[in-house]
């Protein structure tokens, strides 16, 4: 049974109240005198009282079990943390293979090389598109109109779900011959690609009639698997012999974009999006990768990786280091023509945007937004809407 799925929600909802009408049940036929027999001699039923006990005891603890259970499904349902069994229990292994990637010379890189691969081949045509089977979304949280791929990544060795959303003007035939820019969405750890989608975030809810209006340019959003690997958050790097989680969030994902989608392929016309550690995320391969991004929106992120306790990158020293945005910025060859719009309250975000801002050298740009609330998606649900019309400031429908 799905562990975000309505059904299983029903379900602990039923086990709850079931378990409660026990303990009344129970409660009742303790209040009805059965255990009156202080003051004279014990009769069978009465000398099995002890066993009564134990069984009540059960039943108080069923009742609590049932009852965490019930808010632990609520609240996962309603963030998007765990989207499987795998994922909850630290069982789920997406990492198939951890192979060297090749070099990485941006989104063109990556086109021209395969063009020359099959160049190569007795066709001697260009490399042809590499069709993706998509199916609905396996989340009940996330609406029919996102599209789902289990994608295996060619390049990072990652295999995982990547949930895509076309605008309204996708399917426009005024607008057949159109390419369209593309957003990835990073989710926060843990947390579900779903969450994006569903009621935690609602981006295509909040944006669709923003780009029908014209008030948001019509972007592809893109929401693929960033928890690879059990309770471990890869911080989106590749680490040698355990994981290629940029090489699968930077080039197998985008390729696969490009390959099913009318996208565009120059890097002013993509940019990420992500909360908490997908926010780290987001700031991160934006200012690594100014060859395949032009933006990223930061939403109470953190520069160090040890923001996150459970982060990959924050228990090596070296990557540790060179996976902080702050120390990507500042040892750039050349500032990277990347804008960020970087979110946070004090003590949670904003000091590192403050420190991002003031490393910046043109072209880049930091702009930094203060916020009050906590350390959850309900701060972050309602920030969809102002950073998209800023992204659209960065990248404008045309």
């Amino acid at each position: 049974m799905n562990l975000t799925g309505t059904p299983f929600l029903l379900l602990t909802i039923v086990l709850f109240v079931a378990s409660v009408a026990l303990a009344m049940a129970q409660w009742l036929g303790v209040r009805g005198g059965r255990w009156a027999f202080l003051g004279r001699a014990r009769t069978t039923e009465e000398r099995r009282a002890p066993l009564r006990v134990l069984s009540y005891l059960g039943t108080v603890l069923l009742c609590q079990f049932t009852a965490v259970a019930m808010v632990f499904v609520i609240v996962n349902n309603e963030n998007q943390l765990y989207d499987n069994w795998g994922d909850l229990l630290g069982t789920s292994n997406h990492v198939r293979a951890v192979p060297v990637p090749p070099k990485d010379e941006g989104l063109a890189g990556d086109q021209a090389a395969a063009s020359a691969a099959a160049a190569a081949g007795p066709s001697g045509t260009p490399a042809p598109k590499v069709p993706q089977e998509f199916h609905a979304p396996t989340s009940d949280a996330v609406p029919r109109s996102v599209k789902q791929a289990d994608l295996k990544g060619k390049l990072s060795g990652v295999e995982g779900e990547v949930l895509v959303w076309t605008p309204p003007q996708y399917d426009d035939p005024a607008y057949k011959d159109k390419t369209f820019p593309v957003v990835e969405l990073l989710v926060g750890f843990p947390g579900a690609s779903s969450a994006w989608f569903g009621e935690t975030m609602d981006a295509a809810k909040q944006l669709e009639p923003l780009m029908k209006s014209g008030q948001v340019t019509p972007f592809i959003l893109v929401s693929p698997r960033v928890t690879l690997f059990g309770d471990t958050d890869t911080g989106c790097a590749d680490v040698p012999g355990k994981v290629n989680a940029e090489t699968w969030l930077s080039r197998d994902v985008p390729q696969m974009i490009v390959d099913n989608f009318r996208a565009d392929t120059t890097p002013d016309r993509w940019a990420l999006s992500g909360y908490s550690a997908g926010a780290h995320c987001a700031a991160r391969l934006a200012l690594a990768h100014p060859n395949r991004y032009r933006a990223a929106i930061s939403m109470s992120g953190y520069n160090n990786p040890a923001g996150e306790p459970s982060s990959l990158t924050a228990k090596d020293p070296k990557l540790r280091e060179t996976s902080n945005p702050l120390y990507i910025l500042t040892h750039a060859p050349t500032p990277p023509n990347v804008a960020l719009y970087v979110t946070g309250k004090r003590g949670d975000g904003l000091e590192d945007a403050t420190a991002l801002q003031q490393a910046a050298k043109s072209p880049t740009t930091v702009t930094p937004f203060e916020t009050t609330g906590a350390h959850l998606t309900s701060t972050w649900k309602p920030l969809v809407v102002p950073a998209f019309k800023w992204l659209t400031g960065i990248i404008p429908p045309r």
